[in-house]
């Protein structure tokens, strides 16, 4: 056999492997979710993680109070302002979360083979003996043989920093168990995740709608990352909260499948999210090992096939203390990307990790690489066949659109939108070039004052409602149209909308003189794609 022949189908060669990575104006087209804690929420820091590629802040309240977090959200404001890039906002709940109480923060060291009682008694102080936890029903709930794992992020197999525990004996409404490896627990709290056993306590709990219909609501969220969610049904309550909190009615519900029991009702689950975030922290615990890439590979490709976000967590861990991720992570965030996941969500590596900006940086970084083997071709064809005939008139628009800027080698699709539907089908389709949304503002009235759906908030600081909302979804990015060029518009104001954004690309480095331009529009009651090649 020649050394010469690359045994790939994938138009990779070995040249374009040594060539250096290029910068654009876009890190990647894959999405990054930050979490934004500790050592992530000054200004500076913040305006780093969004230079790097951050593109959807995610707040866990887990993790302190909405004081706190009102703070954080203050300096991204004030970041979002002098870096001028984009973030839309994402509230994470508590849900069914079981956790042990460290009151006094002090470390606990636990050894392999002792054993440790898991203790209601919360008046009780943590030790290598006994752990309070938040949770009184435990000991009904499990059994000799079962398996518990303990730490602030759970367990990964390579770390003294969380807990394996195998339940000995239940003692009236404590659990004794056995130590499996040993770790040195820190902090005032550590999750709990009990291995595929049914918790009874609400995926909505009274604290998270008491922080939803506070802080969520004072600030317009954009996502609602729905933790534990286990059957559809909790995705029809969320929603049906959010409905009565007027500023919320539009926020969209990401559903967090993170245990055996969101993974059986997956289909009917995905039917009722707006998105879906694959937990596989402990999703990866409650499923045996092997088994972890199956359900990725599956999750995502009917995600895609649903035009639904699809967002994959767990990535980089090793970057939470490291410069470097290893070169298995890397493969991983890449192997994630050609699945064809919309974004990657980053948790204790931005939250409490050392090198939040440098994290995000690497990470878009391997997502761009992926995206130049992704392949679009096959991926196109697949959704079309899935989607089937007869299409509805917008799919069949575009899917057109893609394809007609894969044939003419378009540098960027512009899609006048005001609803954001249209554009997120084009980006269902993934295209190799980015998807500028321009989102139009729909007038409205209530004959006593006017308004702008999808427009600035008084302060500039946020583009709202459907333009902060692609910010999560793969190779679509917002630009927000003049209020007084409303959807409702003539020809005219279209055209010179349409010189807006192409004026925007030709700022950014987006789109050059003779680069040909797919637009997406409405004429009249009709939706055409059109090619333009610019002008010097």
């Amino acid at each position: 056999m020649h050394s010469n022949h690359l045994l790939l189908e994938e138009p990779i060669r070995m040249a374009s492997i040594l060539e250096p990575s290029k910068a654009n104006f876009f890190p990647a087209m894959t999405k990054i979710v930050g979490t934004l804690g500790p050592c992530s929420r000054s200004v500076e820091v913040i305006s780093g993680c969004l230079k790097a590629g951050m593109s959807v802040a995610r707040f866990d309240f887990s993790w302190h109070d909405a004081e706190y977090h009102q703070e954080t959200l203050e300096n991204l404001k004030a970041a979002m302002k002098s870096s001028k890039k984009l973030s839309s906002v994402m509230l994470d709940t508590v849900g069914p979360e079981l956790q042990v109480v460290n009151k006094t923060e002090n470390d606990i060291t636990l050894k392999a083979d002792d054993k440790v009682i898991l203790t209601p008694d919360q008046g009780q102080e943590a030790s290598s003996e006994v752990l309070p936890i938040n949770f009184a029903g435990l000991s009904k709930a499990v059994k000799k043989g079962d398996t518990i794992f303990l730490g602030q992020y759970l367990f990964t197999g390579s770390e003294t920093t969380s807990v394996w525990l195998e339940v000995d004996e239940v003692k009236g409404d404590d659990v004794v168990s056995v130590v499996k490896n040993s770790a040195t627990l820190s902090g005032s709290l550590f999750t709990m995740h009990a291995s595929q056993i049914r918790i009874n306590l609400p995926t909505l709990s009274d604290k998270d709608k008491q922080v939803i219909s506070t802080w969520g609501a004072q600030n317009k969220i954009d996502f609602l990352s729905l933790s534990y969610t286990r059957h559809a049904e909790d995705v029809r309550e969320a929603r049906e909260y959010l409905s009565k909190l007027g500023d919320l009615s539009q926020t969209q519900i990401f559903a967090k499948i993170e245990n055996v029991e969101g993974l059986t009702h997956f289909d009917e689950i995905l039917q009722e999210a707006d998105g879906i975030i694959l937990s596989r922290g402990n999703l990866g615990i409650d499923l045996p090992p092997e088994k972890v890439f199956f359900f990725q590979k599956s999750a995502i490709y009917k995600c895609n096939m649903a035009g639904k976000p699809a967002v994959v967590t767990r990535v980089v861990d090793t970057m939470t203390t490291n410069l470097r991720p290893t070169r298995a992570e890397a493969t991983d965030v890449a192997n994630a990307v050609l699945d064809g996941c919309d974004a990657i969500l980053l948790g204790a590596e931005t939250l409490r990790g050392l090198y939040p900006t440098e994290t995000i940086s690497t990470v878009g970084k391997i997502c761009a690489e992926a995206e130049k083997v992704f392949n679009q071709d096959q991926y196109f064809k697949k959704t079309v066949k899935y989607v089937g005939e007869p299409m509805t008139h917008l799919e069949s628009i575009a899917s057109s659109a893609v394809r007609a800027a894969i044939k003419v080698k378009a540098s960027v699709i512009i899609c006048f939108t005001s609803s954001g539907r249209a554009a997120r089908l084009i980006a269902k389709y993934r295209p190799t070039m980015p998807v500028l949304s321009v989102v139009i503002p729909r007038l409205k009235t209530d004959q006593l004052k006017w308004s702008f759906s999808g427009a600035f908030e008084a302060d500039g600081s946020f583009l709202h409602g459907q333009a902060r909302q692609s910010l999560i979804v793969r190779g679509l990015f917002p630009l927000l149209a003049d209020p007084r060029h409303p959807a409702e518009s003539t020809d005219a104001t279209n055209e010179s909308v349409l010189k807006v954004a192409l004026d925007h690309g030709k700022a950014s480095g987006i789109v050059k003189s003779h680069d040909r331009v797919v637009v997406c529009q409405k004429v009249g009651d009709a939706s055409v794609v059109k090619i333009i090649e610019l002008e010097d």
